[in-house]
């Protein structure tokens, strides 16, 4: 483990310089710039101090987490057929989405096909047809978004697609919090 990267992004994350720092830990610029460059090893208890000003623990600061995935292969992604509903198959394009603050699927439309109804909720919701036609039903009103368009709702109102067309539609959706 780099010690010292790991002090220096934590600063940084932080918004304090090395001279804030080592005011905060009675320690000087210079040997925070020492420590941060690997040039100096702080004792236990000042180690404890430098984590302390930089509000965390010896234990979250020598835990290894798995770096965080960001970008996904099909391989990653998770596909679920519908056939009576959908007529077609929802893809989740990022594994475990429903713990992030969005939730981007794609939808592939066999004719006929519509997505469940979806109740209303706080957030945002935004499409882009892919190929094909859709209907955005959003309470009363049916709204027409062709190939190459977009949608964007604060659903208020119960809300769901449908396919317009005689042939497949694909949209990309993006959710706010995360619904599917």
């Amino acid at each position: 483990m780099d010690i010292g990267r790991k002090l220096r992004s934590l600063r940084i994350q932080r918004n304090l310089t090395q001279e804030e720092l080592g005011d905060r830990c009675e320690l000087s610029k210079g040997f925070i710039s020492q420590v941060e460059r690997n040039l100096s090893s702080p004792s236990i208890a000042t180690l404890m101090d430098l984590l302390e000003c930089l509000g965390t623990t010896l234990q979250d600061f020598f835990s290894e987490q798995a770096e965080e995935k960001t970008a996904f292969s099909p391989e990653d992604m998770f596909v679920k057929t519908d056939e009576e509903s959908l007529k077609g198959t929802i893809t989740w394009l990022i594994p475990d989405a429903q713990k992030n603050k969005m939730e981007p699927i794609l939808l592939d439309f066999g004719p006929g096909g519509r997505s469940y109804d979806m109740p209303p909720h706080e957030g945002e919701e935004f499409g882009y047809v892919l190929s094909g036609s859709i209907f955005l039903v959003n309470g009363g009103k049916k709204t027409r978004v062709r190939n190459g368009c977009s949608f964007c709702l604060h659903p208020r109102e119960e809300h769901h697609l449908e396919n317009a067309g005689k042939s497949r539609a694909r949209v990309l959706w993006v959710s706010n919090p995360p619904s599917f």
